[in-house]
């Protein structure tokens, strides 16, 4: 999602809007996660957002995100998600890769799975589905949130607070890492087939 169509929202209602990107990105929702949660951390430096209130609203947007999903597993199964889950992404393929993968590091993913695009969806659904005890559940996806939000947007704070950046360029910037993971894509590949070759 291109930055200038949210970021005037961010910048109109603040703390409300960072509350249901995040509830939205984890439900499955397409919505700008990781970028939104850097920004963050550029308009705290830029005094554009309070620090505190903040990560509250995004910590907060994201645990909602996962008791919701969590609740949808598990009152109404896997047919549910299984049916409805294209509508946020939740393919039958990915669905039961997933499943797989759950029965084998479910607390792992919790925990960590912010991290990854597309495990931060599924999991929680997968916890409600597999029954996963709601109290461990809770703990995990509150340190796993927080481990995930608070990074991210110390690092755009960071950088923030030392580089000036404009706002409106975060989509250039965005390209600009597109273009060189392609690079690095490109140049990996290269090398694989070379030394494949000799």
């Amino acid at each position: 999602m291109d930055t200038s169509v949210w970021l005037p929202y961010v910048q109109s209602y603040g703390y409300v809007m960072l509350f249901l990107f995040l509830f939205c990105g984890i439900v499955g929702i397409p919505a700008p996660e990781e970028s939104l949660l850097f920004l963050v951390g550029v308009m705290v430096a830029k005094e554009q957002l309070l620090l505190g209130p903040s990560l509250a609203s995004c910590w907060g947007g994201a645990m909602t995100g996962m008791v919701a999903a969590y609740g949808a597993g598990r009152w109404w199964g896997a047919p549910f998600v299984q049916k409805y889950g294209k509508c946020v992404g939740i393919t039958a393929e990915r669905w039961e890769r997933a499943r797989r993968w759950f029965g084998r590091y479910g607390k792992w993913g919790i925990l960590f799975g912010c991290y990854a695009p597309g495990v931060r969806q599924i999991c929680p659904y997968m916890a409600g589905v597999s029954r996963f005890p709601f109290g461990p559940f809770l703990l995990l996806s509150a340190l796993g949130t927080a481990g995930w939000a608070v990074p991210l947007t110390a690092a755009g704070l960071w950088l923030g607070q030392r580089i000036h950046i404009p706002l409106i360029s975060f989509p250039l910037a965005g390209l600009a890492l597109f273009l060189l993971f392609l690079l690095a894509a490109w140049v990996g590949q290269r090398r694989r087939k070379k030394s494949f070759e000799s």
